[in-house]
């Protein structure tokens, strides 16, 4: 197959059949509107899978999934500005959206949203979305203000596109718990969906940051789950929480990781800290391979 992009979508033509196929590109809200009711008039359920852009299969994961869930699939890509710190990698993020877009045509994804940040953030803009509680240490004591401006711009995905249905991977642990939180507290009228991280064949959680690694970073990275898994098993087979958390950080560190932001172990609901595992648990960490700032999360199982 190749493609031909046009202004408002992309047209996958089969070599063999000249079959065209289109995934609608819209890029003001009156348009999406105006496609979102297009879709309800056909009846069924609409999914919504947010992302940032530069896909891979754990995106295509998500899109996946969504289609179990829904008749009709929504993928927004936004580059969010408010949820860059200001010496983070906002102009170095990586953007395709041609690639992106031939994507997901082939997962048959019905409209991708793709709005400017004047679209998002007009002039005057002032409203921000804050959740305490869950959103506070881990990522959001390393990067402050980044929930905030994960649950602004989620919250106006949201009443963009109002889906039946949204989806979330679960590598983003942290930021799943902020959206569920905000959805009960302000009685949004949709389902919330965690879908399991995709891992490289190494185990290396699938991220669009991956893509900064060296290759020689990336070999090393893969020394992240592993020292994860095994930490996660002295844990449930009874060693005392502060041991193995210590022993997780030291061979990350002697992998070349550096800073490690955090290795916790927190309740997998309300992740609050835990020193004794002894209820459903998740263990978070973020380290730096180089310039790269990695996360990851793993289920952790009670005894009890």
């Amino acid at each position: 197959m190749w493609a031909i992009v046009l202004s408002t979508g992309v047209h996958i033509v089969d070599s063999n059949t000249g079959a065209f196929f289109t995934v609608q590109i819209i890029r003001d809200i009156s348009s999406l509107r105006q496609a979102i009711f297009s879709l309800r008039c056909d009846g069924g359920r609409i999914a919504l899978v947010p992302t940032m852009g530069a896909l891979h299969d754990g995106h295509m994961s998500l899109v996946r999934e969504a289609k179990r869930h829904a008749d009709h699939v929504v993928t927004s890509i936004f580059v969010n500005p408010k949820q860059f710190g200001p010496k983070e990698d906002l102009s170095a993020y990586p953007r395709q959206e041609e690639q992106d877009a031939v994507m997901l045509e082939g997962e048959g994804v019905a409209i991708l949203w793709a709005p400017g940040v004047d679209e998002i953030y007009p002039d005057g803009f002032s409203t921000t979305v804050s959740v305490t509680g869950v959103s506070e240490g881990l990522c959001g004591g390393a990067r402050p203000g980044h929930f905030d401006g994960v649950a602004t711009v989620v919250t106006k995905l949201f009443n963009q596109v109002q889906p039946d249905v949204a989806l979330f991977g679960e590598k983003d642990y942290q930021q799943l718990a902020v959206i569920r939180r905000f959805v009960t507290d302000l009685d949004m009228p949709l389902e919330i969906v965690g879908v399991p991280t995709a891992r490289a064949e190494d185990g290396l959680a699938l991220s669009s940051r991956n893509a900064y690694l060296s290759s020689d970073e990336r070999a090393r990275a893969a020394e992240l789950p592993r020292a994860m898994r095994e930490a996660i098993a002295a844990m449930e087979a009874g060693s005392a929480v502060d041991q193995s958390l210590d022993a997780l950080h030291a061979r990350i560190t002697n992998a070349g990781f550096g800073p490690v932001d955090y290795a916790e172990l927190r309740d997998a609901a309300s992740l609050r800290p835990m020193t004794m595992l002894d209820r459903p648990a998740r263990l978070l960490v973020a380290a730096r391979m180089g310039t790269t700032r990695l996360i990851d999360n793993m289920p952790v199982k009670s005894g009890s």
